[in-house]
């Protein structure tokens, strides 16, 4: 398989996290080169219209585990190409290194594992998860789970940006939309209204001091993150609104962080936008000391799609693992080293090939 070329390829696309037809046309290319080289492929697809998916599979006996890659398509957006050094979707090669968005996260991921599960024996239960939106929430994962339980997984890798070392798990996170209510005035006599910024201000500052986070031995210490703050309409009106949507990564069950913020006397309404429970897998695990690379000590910083599908593999061990630099996800002008895309690539065929479920 040319590596290199679908690389290059995706890059190019612009995937962006929200754009259903641009993830599901991804979807589509990433089929069609997947069953030109492996046609005896299963192929499942979601019915979500938002939220895409794709599931392919090798139609051996159900009753022995598969080993499952996931992978998203979808990217952040670039919100000021400008400030790049080169085109973000120009997927140039330079320096061993192929430049643009996703290339790391987690474009170089997805080309690895289709190159794994077009390798693998017809006769070795594999598959290849594919899905969108996993920017937002992982919802093509969540829109995939029904279909995934159906399956017997015995592993799962998720291809995300580590360096090519094994990472066992990460937090969860949890996003709240967090709302004061006022009353509006004429912005000359504030006395006469209820400020909701203020309102909302005063609970922020209090908020770091006082939310009832929980510490993991591997995970670490729960983290806060105020993002988009947003309230009132022009300077000369007390505002009678405002919100907050706070990032939250948890090491556990949210429901005594959401408890905290719908018991604050400021809040007016709380929404929940992601909820995604922590992921790990005991670095003692069998398979997982099989694997051809080290185990890093650490979890990684970001979250996965692996928060959805820990809950419906039936605790099959779930790593995270792949090509990439995580310092440059999200990030201008990034880039993935051409070398790690086939060093994952052969990482992933091995696996694969001593896979017997």
């Amino acid at each position: 398989m040319d590596l290199l070329g679908l690389l290059r390829e995706l890059v190019a696309r612009t995937t962006v996290s929200g754009d259903a037809r641009a993830q599901r046309d991804a979807l589509g290319t990433l089929t069609d080169v997947l069953r030109d080289r492996a046609p005896h492929l299963e192929v499942t697809t979601g019915r979500d219209p938002d939220h895409p998916w794709t599931l392919l599979r090798t139609p051996t006996d159900p009753t022995r585990r598969q080993l499952l890659l996931a992978c998203h398509v979808d990217t952040v957006p670039v919100p000021d190409p400008g400030a790049w050094s080169r085109d973000p979707f120009g997927a140039e090669l330079d320096g061993g290194r192929v430049w643009g968005r996703g290339g790391s996260d987690m474009k170089a991921g997805v080309v690895a594992a289709v190159a794994a599960l077009a390798a693998a024996d017809p006769e070795t239960p594999a598959a290849l998860l594919l899905t969108s939106d996993e920017e937002i929430g992982s919802k093509g994962a969540a829109a995939a789970a029904a279909a995934v339980a159906e399956q017997s997984i015995g592993a799962v890798v998720v291809p995300e940006a580590t360096g090519n070392q094994v990472v066992l798990g990460h937090k969860g996170a949890l996003w709240l939309a967090v709302r004061t209510a006022g009353r509006a005035a004429h912005g000359s006599t504030p006395e006469r209204g209820h400020n909701a910024v203020l309102d909302l201000a005063a609970l922020l500052g209090r908020a770091g001091g006082t939310l009832p986070f929980r510490t993991d031995p591997f995970l670490g210490t729960e983290t806060w993150n105020p993002g988009v703050v947003a309230g009132g309409t022009v300077p000369n009106v007390v505002p009678e609104r405002a919100e907050v949507v706070i990032d939250m990564r948890t090491v556990a069950d949210g429901g005594e962080l959401l408890d905290w913020w719908r018991t604050q006397p400021e809040v007016a309404d709380v929404e929940v936008r992601v909820d995604l429970p922590p992921v790990g897998t005991p670095a003692d695990d069998p398979w997982v000391a099989g694997l051809p690379a080290p185990v890093l000590p650490a979890p990684a910083t970001y979250f996965t799609d692996a928060s959805v599908l820990g809950q419906v593999v039936g605790g099959a061990p779930v790593v995270v693992w792949g090509p990439g630099t995580p310092a440059v996800m999200h990030a201008v002008d990034e880039y993935v080293e051409l070398a790690e895309l086939e060093q994952a690539a052969a990482a992933f065929t091995e696996v694969a090939a001593r896979w017997r479920g």
